[in-house]
């Protein structure tokens, strides 16, 4: 989650040029981290309430993960706008930890069928109706809002009923008893043990660092600026259509030194439509193109 996060902010400050936001391999990872949250939602689910439901436990557990989400709302809302986090993996933790509550008592072929499904809906239950914002936690709309978090009900609620599934095989044969007496020993272990103790501060907390973090670095200067960032990815898109890598690479790197020291650059990115800039521009990138051949 960390190291996804962090790919994120980089890639939002565009230091790093990875698609995090719409890359297929960065879709999988994110989608494997959600699935695993709400996979062991389900199994804690049954960890706490293996011997009866302990109702005032299961509420305050519901506040404090609703309290989270609403103020993960409202944060995501000052700092994005529009894109603000409407129903994000918070939220469908805190419903679905209530609606999974039946499961953990109901047949295990319930459970099943609940999982089988909640993975069909999609397929047969979409509708316009759905696209009001007081529906959009269902997941069944036809036009998903754009939110930089957004994990509704369908098709996730599936994966925390997979989760209570095998938690209560594995409770009914002893594995996770056995699993219970297992004690963390070296550093990492105790690190990743106090971590998954305190998840919740966990994932509130590091988003917020690791962003600070990095935009502190772009602000001090220890990174390269978002724009120089975009020219040379730009630059070495078209100059690799007729050269090689290496030559791109210094040609690039060039042209923009070049343009820094006449002092253009920062005309160039308030108007780079100027037809001035642009002559200085495609003389120095010749000059540098023929020097790194």
């Amino acid at each position: 989650m960390a190291i996804y996060h962090l790919s994120w902010d980089l890639f939002w400050f565009r230091i790093v040029d990875w698609n995090v936001a719409a890359g297929i391999g960065w879709r999988v990872f994110a989608i494997a981290i959600a699935s695993s949250f709400l996979f062991l939602v389900g199994v804690s689910l049954v960890l706490a309430n293996g011997n009866g439901f302990r109702w005032r436990a299961i509420a305050v557990r519901f506040a404090k993960i609703a309290l989270a989400a609403a103020a993960v709302s409202v944060g995501t809302w000052f700092a994005l706008g529009d894109q603000f986090v409407r129903f994000g993996i918070l939220h469908c933790i805190a419903l679905a930890s209530l609606l999974a509550l039946p499961f953990l008592r109901l047949p295990l072929p319930a459970t099943m069928l609940g999982v089988a499904i909640v993975v069909s809906l999609p397929f047969w239950a979409r509708a316009d109706i759905f696209n009001q914002a007081g529906l959009l936690w269902t997941g069944l709309s036809t036009s998903p809002p754009a939110a930089v978090d957004y994990v509704p009900m369908v098709p996730w609620f599936a994966a925390v009923l997979l989760g209570v599934l095998v938690g209560r095989l594995a409770y009914s044969r002893g594995w996770l008893h056995r699993l219970g007496e297992w004690r963390a020993r070296g550093a990492v272990s105790r690190f990743a043990a106090l971590a998954g103790r305190h998840s919740l501060p966990v994932y509130l907390l590091h988003q917020p660092i690791l962003f600070g973090l990095v935009w502190s670095a772009v602000a001090l200067g220890l990174t390269q600026a978002p724009a120089e960032v975009e020219f040379l990815g730009n630059c070495r898109l078209s100059c690799s259509a007729t050269q090689d890598a290496a030559i791109c690479e210094r040609a690039c790197q060039c042209t923009l030194d070049g343009i820094k020291a006449t002092g253009n650059w920062q005309r160039l990115i308030e108007t780079p439509q100027d037809e001035e800039l642009t002559r200085i521009l495609r003389n120095t990138y010749t000059l540098c193109l023929a020097e790194s051949d």
